[in-house]
């Protein structure tokens, strides 16, 4: 398993009064935390840029910076937006909780409140927000932590394996000829042929994650590759010249306007797919060591001409 994987949940406590924020600290390290303290809003948000926690406990009223204006930056921020942030106010007040809600806190607490309801609404909102990490919205498919336990769990497994990182070549056109609505669906269609490939190939199973954007891991058995990735690619291909308009799509290009106002055409979309292959647990034992070696092997895939599958030669396929 990654290393990551296995460090405890990073705790940021956010609460003037250093009585809570102690009692706070000590029963969180007694359940497994790892925990860190700011005294205001303004120095939790010092804390997060150098030590991005798990999970942020803020108390509603603070001086400078109150928990209502940390927890709209953080949502603001896309480096922050996803952090879970659990409220704690004082009083009993129905509008503090939707005040907190609203400023997008994913859970609250009511001074004064006991140590098991503190540790459970901490738990429980790092299982859902982890949960929802797993998966693409867009696509329903699991994403990066998922992707590498797969891995992980072929490499203790002891079977060879494959690691396919693919993406759309030219997607950036789509988006700029038609705007990210059309875009999200090249990659719902790109998960879809992925997905009847990884089923028409049959047993051993094949995994499919999403990684972001138009960017997909398959890990298979390496005499999996050939027929998955041919297969996939000709779905694709088939399902994306329905999504352009059809001017497009029988002229076999779409012409762009650079910002000089230029005319240039781009190519219909096609795929490169780079392939990294293990040999029996003695190499590529590391995840992370498998994708960077497919994503490398994607960039050769990148220069050659339409849909293009580059397989890692330091060992050749069955």
């Amino acid at each position: 398993m990654d290393p990551a994987d296995e460090r405890p949940d990073l705790i940021l406590v956010v609460d003037d009064d250093a009585d809570i924020a102690r009692f706070v600290e000590f029963n969180l390290r007694l359940h497994g935390f790892e925990v860190i303290h700011a005294g205001d809003g303004q120095e939790a948000l010092e804390m997060i840029e150098r030590q991005r926690p798990d999970l942020a406990v803020v108390d509603l009223m603070m001086p400078r910076v109150d928990g209502l204006e940390l927890t709209r930056r953080l949502r603001a921020d896309p480096m922050t937006s996803a952090l879970p942030v659990i409220m704690l106010t004082a009083k009993g007040m129905t509008v503090d909780k939707v005040h907190g809600l609203s400023a997008g806190a994913d859970d609250y607490l009511v001074k004064p409140f006991d140590t098991a309801e503190l540790v459970a609404r901490v738990s429980s909102t790092l299982r859902r927000n982890k949960e929802f990490r797993e998966v693409s919205p867009l696509t329903g498919l699991p994403g990066n932590s998922r992707i590498r336990r797969e891995i992980s769990d072929r490499v203790r497994s002891g079977v060879d394996y494959a690691v396919g990182y693919v993406d759309i070549d030219r997607f950036k056109s789509v988006n700029d000829r038609y705007g990210f609505v059309r875009g999200d669906e090249f990659i719902s269609a790109l998960a879809r042929s992925l997905h009847r490939a990884v089923v028409a190939i049959g047993l051993p199973p094949a995994f499919l994650g999403h990684v972001g954007g138009d960017d997909f891991v398959i890990v298979c058995a390496p005499e999996q590759v050939r027929p998955l990735t041919s297969r996939a690619v000709v779905d694709f291909e088939t399902a994306a010249d329905k999504l352009y308009d059809p001017s497009d799509a029988a002229r076999g290009y779409v012409e762009l306007k650079d910002r000089r106002g230029n005319i240039r055409r781009a190519a219909l979309v096609t795929l490169s797919i780079g392939v990294s292959v293990s040999d029996a647990g003695k190499r590529l034992t590391n995840p992370l060591d498998a994708i960077a070696v497919a994503s490398e092997m994607k960039s050769v895939a990148k220069s050659q001409p339409g849909s293009y599958v580059a397989v890692d030669r330091r060992r050749s396929l069955s």
